[in-house]
């Protein structure tokens, strides 16, 4: 089974469709399997005070002006549902809080994704269990002792999930990748784990994939020079069409562990080989 290669673009459409849509587009066209948003009610997942605090943006001065330019609503997720349909491209969006993973019960979609930053919202965790579709959780920020918590709310719910091994800061230094976590979550889980990756560059996730992880996902941009926090740890479009051929290759040539000769192989051994001269006969 292939690796399942998520392109993210979670806010990093900055508000506007037509950028979400070339995203979508892009990721169909280079051979994602998904492409991925954030859904986030303001008010439950921020407080009035930081909402109200200074921020220059795009779309004002105040930190809601600017969280609001960056959030899509109903009518923008039926043109991403409609959009996505049309392409033949799966689409999901990880909630932030409770009344965003209700919204998105609506597009009835196949996937739900845990952000590293909500393993620690029991009550939205157990809403995403209960729904009962594949989902994708994500590990960063920590420890196994919290991860065995959570991985019990799904088993107790008998939903299907698999880990995604992630380390979040943004973007992601290569030094800090500890790619070798990946083995440890198989060990001990006995699922599938995956790779999420916010660093720049794509070989941090091309060695994930020789690791036989089972989901891959990095956010993905226009521009890494636009506007936005997540930019940065992006991918551009021809970046993501470079990691989706080297995942793929990587597939390919890992095979299936078995040595034997090989019919090409017999016909170079059948050139090379010692002569009795090489061997002193």
């Amino acid at each position: 089974m292939s690796i399942f290669i998520i392109a993210e673009i979670g806010i990093n459409h900055n508000g506007d469709l037509d950028i979400a849509k070339k995203l979508i587009e892009g990721a169909h066209r280079f051979g994602a399997d998904a492409v991925k948003f954030q859904k986030r009610t303001l008010d439950l997942v921020y407080s009035q005070e930081l909402l109200d605090s200074p921020r220059e943006s795009p779309w004002g001065t105040t930190q809601r002006q600017q969280k609001e330019g960056l959030e899509f609503g109903v009518a923008e997720y039926k043109e991403i549902d409609r959009y996505c349909k049309q392409l033949g491209i799966e689409w999901f969006a990880s909630a932030w809080d409770v009344e965003a993973q209700k919204f998105l019960r609506q597009f009835d979609g196949k996937y739900n994704k845990v952000a590293s930053a909500m393993l620690g919202n029991f009550p939205l965790l157990k809403l995403i269990a209960e729904e009962g579709k594949h989902t994708f959780i994500s590990t960063g920020m920590h420890s196994l002792e919290h991860i065995d918590t959570v991985v019990e709310i799904f088993k107790a719910a008998k939903c299907p999930y698999e880990l995604m091994h992630c380390v979040s800061t943004y973007p992601m230094a290569v030094a800090d990748a500890n790619l070798k976590c990946i083995e440890t979550l198989r060990a001990r889980y006995g699922c599938g784990v995956g790779y999420s990756g916010h660093e720049t560059g794509l070989a941090v996730s091309v060695g994930a994939a020789a690791m036989g992880i089972t989901s891959l996902e990095r956010h993905i941009t226009l521009d890494r020079a636009m506007y936005g926090s997540d930019q940065a740890a992006s991918v551009e479009l021809v970046g993501l069409e470079k990691l989706v051929k080297m995942v793929r290759a990587v597939e390919t040539a890992m095979g299936d562990g078995v040595k034997k000769v090989s019919e090409a192989e017999a016909k170079i051994l059948e050139k090379l080989k010692p002569t009795p001269a090489a061997m002193g006969l």
